[in-house]
């Protein structure tokens, strides 16, 4: 059985091992000059009293590249999906190949284990592999950007791609073994693996751990837009090492907590000051906002989480189409 498999599928695996080799050797040799022009600026600034500047153009030198590369990361467990998991089932239940199969000594339950077994663990090392490669090429703009909680980051490093290539995987073989034709399985496939990807980090993960709450006093500097309250690594112009996720902020608020937007003070600060003179102004009011965040620290949490969600919901679609094919299915 595995051998027939293989011999099945060999044109779309070696298509897509292929492309896992090109795309590896171009990592290897971007991140080997990303990591050394980090380390060449550190050693250059390092005695000089700081090093922002430098490493900012680093990141700007760089930050294209691994941005393409990230969103290409994200795709890929979607094309699994569509490529390898839609075709694999519905493109034998379409040419009747399945039922010589299933004439011989070969259960319909094993026929099915071998192809998840198979094209599903090649498909979870093929993004698992494609993931190593750019965490370690991308890891000195990633420090330097401290934003790794960032959407497009954090779906495309360390753990999380292996749980979408499972889950797109089993979401596509689910679809053709239920819709039993391939090109709409694979529409079906695209659709909502697209939508879960804009779903999950703007809807479930905010939520997968109770946000804390802070409150950050805004000074003059930021009142001014020196610094600001970013959404990822920086919270009251502090970098915070790790990069934190700012999930909600607050409108501006008095010292009791009221909104400062109609106060005959504040519009006094911002209507009868200059533009030097209104932060300083602004600032006296003890005005501030309240805002949730995701400590850096649940960083590797998160990741787990994630992971494990997309993984138990691989084994339920693959337990649902083990279910579907000792059905009545011809």
């Amino acid at each position: 059985m595995i051998w027939l498999t293989w011999r099945q599928f060999r044109v779309q695996a070696l298509v897509g091992l292929a492309a896992l080799v090109l795309l590896a050797v171009y990592l290897v040799v971007l991140g080997t000059q990303i990591h050394g022009s980090y380390d060449d600026t550190l050693a250059r600034c390092a005695g000089g009293g700081g090093c922002t500047g430098q490493l900012a153009s680093v990141a700007d030198e760089y930050g294209g590249q691994v941005d393409l590369l990230s969103y290409l990361l994200l795709a890929v467990p979607g094309l699994i999906g569509v490529f390898w998991g839609a075709p694999l089932v519905a493109r034998e239940l379409e040419a009747g190949t399945h039922r010589l199969v299933w004439n011989q000594s070969v259960t319909r339950g094993r026929w099915l284990a071998v192809k998840i077994g198979f094209v599903g663990l090649l498909s979870v090392a093929v993004a698992g592999v494609y993931s190593l490669a750019l965490t370690w090429a991308a890891g000195p703009v990633n420090t330097i950007l401290n934003n790794r909680f960032e959407p497009a980051l954090f779906g495309s490093r360390n753990l999380v791609p292996l749980g979408y290539a499972a889950f797109a995987f089993a979401l596509g073989m689910t679809f053709g073994l239920f819709i039993r034709h391939t090109v709409p399985a694979m529409g079906a496939t695209l659709v909502v693996f697209a939508v879960l990807q804009v779903v999950m980090p703007s809807v479930v993960r905010p939520h997968y751990q109770t946000p804390v709450k802070t409150t950050v006093p805004l000074t003059a500097p930021l009142i001014s837009g020196l610094t600001k309250i970013g959404t990822y690594g920086e919270i009251g112009g502090l970098r915070v090492p790790g990069g934190p996720w700012v999930v909600k902020t607050t409108e501006i608020l008095d010292a009791s907590g009221k909104a400062v937007g109609h106060s005959d003070w504040y519009q006094d600060c911002t209507n009868n000051k200059s533009l030097t003179e209104m932060p300083e102004c602004l600032a006296k009011g003890n005005i501030h906002v309240d805002i949730s965040e995701q400590p850096a620290d649940r960083y590797w949490t998160f990741q787990l989480l994630e992971t494990l969600i997309f993984t138990v919901l691989a084994a339920g679609l693959s337990a649902l189409s083990f279910w579907r094919i000792r059905g009545r299915l011809n």
